[in-house]
């Protein structure tokens, strides 16, 4: 018998079956499961406590605001109205501070802290759709008197 390495291939032929499985740093990628991320935290949702005394406010305030100009309520129907008037927005300002608290964000803008620009064809789009609303809300409480 001479001394030197032994050939394993010839002596043990069921040892390549599981060597071709191998690579040199660990088994292939094929066996191994595939990662799956969880979060831990639950979603951020709006929960029903946050949300009804704002559904609540604005209810009241647009009723303030509807009745007096739909009916015409004596002299002091505009002063009821712009109350309304003054409660809806206040609701619909609480709820968009929920919500950006929670994380939403208008349609169209950037999520916060994400570093994007908002587009200002968008926010032009806001200022109008606003202006437009508060400027027929006061012409027609202006036409009450």
């Amino acid at each position: 018998m001479e001394a030197g390495p032994r050939d394993t291939e010839q002596d043990a032929p069921d040892a390549l079956h599981g060597a071709d499985r191998l690579s040199p740093d660990g088994p292939d990628e094929l066996e191994v499961t595939p990662e799956v991320e969880v979060e831990l935290r639950p979603a951020r949702r709006l929960r029903i406590w946050q949300l009804a005394p704002i559904v609540m406010l604005a209810a009241v305030g647009s009723l303030m605001f509807a009745f007096p100009l739909a009916f015409e309520f004596g002299d002091g129907g505009a002063v009821v109205a712009m109350l309304g008037l003054l409660i809806s927005c206040c609701a619909a300002g609480w709820g968009m501070m929920a919500a950006r608290r929670v994380g939403y964000t208008w349609p169209g803008l950037p999520q916060r802290g994400s570093g994007e620009r908002s587009d200002w064809r968008v926010i032009a789009l806001y200022v109008v759709a606003c202006g437009t609303l508060v400027a027929l809300a006061i012409w027609r409480v202006a036409r009450l008197r």
